[in-house]
């Protein structure tokens, strides 16, 4: 039965409806069905910027190797250039990780197109930076996309999904309260999913959460961001999960997850880090170390 993203009045949006676009029996339905189903013990993976660890972030080859590890959900980043056209870039700036300088919002993407990417240790690569249709044509029927940093470029990128055929492997998410996204859907007929992002311990994501709880249908999934494990990050989790969505965490840095990071399970504490977030009702984490938590999953029987 397929899940719908959230009712807002008569409204009912399909961000969760089950895939119509990729061929039976692909890579991607599975994953899908998966997603789609909260009572599933499986936990699905997703990567952040990719193996940025041993490639450019949000490149090219960073995808390859995510999809080749088994990662279910590649994480990515969007800006647009002066010109229009939506690159992979996390910063605002091309500085960090390309032999360039500026904003992206400045620069054109022929010019864009003759820097090349550096790694996460600052070594220059023969590697460019993929738009967004580059990045997808190589996700499609083999990996859902996550498009974080992005929400504000939803028309664009729905036009190249849709032209694409990945629309339904799709999966945007942001802080914008449930009528804006009821709106902004209600444009097109056929709509990515969404997750709302709840940091729980603000004011404004308490306001966010319980806005999104009092919808008729409830979201596919929920982020959860918290710096500190409280009554209050127990309790949202809970309610998350009883309410037959999936909780979906970041082990990224300290900040995010109270100190159950990656580098604390990469130093020998699995058991305390990703054990830990398992036992929080955790169905879909957010790695910056994708092939550990694989292992590891698999290892206590939530993966194949």
């Amino acid at each position: 039965m397929k899940r719908l993203l959230f009712g807002l009045g008569s409204l009912l949006l399909l961000g969760a409806c089950a895939p119509q676009s990729e061929p039976a029996g692909s890579h991607v339905d599975r994953i899908l069905a998966e997603l789609h189903d909260p009572t599933s013990k499986y936990v699905l993976v997703a990567s952040h910027r990719g193996d940025w660890r041993n490639w450019p972030e949000n490149s090219i080859p960073a995808i390859e190797s995510v999809i080749r590890m088994g990662v279910d959900i590649m994480e990515l980043d969007l800006k647009l250039t002066r010109d229009s056209v939506l690159v992979l870039c996390h910063d605002h700036t091309i500085d960090r990780t390309t032999s360039g300088k500026g904003r992206v919002c400045d620069i054109t993407y022929d010019s864009i197109q003759r820097c090349v990417l550096r790694t996460g240790h600052n070594v220059k690569t023969s590697w460019r930076m993929p738009t967004l249709r580059e990045a997808l044509a190589v996700c499609k029927d083999r990996i859902v996309v996550n498009i974080d940093q992005g929400y504000e470029y939803y028309d664009l990128a729905l036009a190249i999904a849709e032209e694409l055929g990945v629309t339904d492997q799709l999966l945007i998410k942001g802080k914008r309260p449930a009528e804006v996204v009821a709106a902004k859907f209600a444009e097109y007929p056929h709509n990515m999913m969404y997750m709302p992002i709840i940091d729980i311990l603000k004011p404004g994501g308490r306001e966010l959460f319980e806005s999104y709880r009092r919808q008729t249908v409830q979201p596919l999934a929920y982020e959860v961001c918290w710096d500190e494990f409280t009554p209050a990050v127990d309790s949202c989790m809970h309610r998350i999960v009883a309410g037959g969505s999936r909780l979906w965490v970041n082990s990224l840095w300290p900040s995010l997850c109270g100190g159950l990071d990656d580098d604390r399970a990469f130093s020998g504490e699995e058991d305390a880090v990703y054990g830990a977030l398992l036992d929080m009702g955790a169905s879909i984490i957010q790695t910056d170390r994708p092939q550990l938590l694989i292992d590891y999953l698999s290892a206590r029987g939530r993966r194949p």
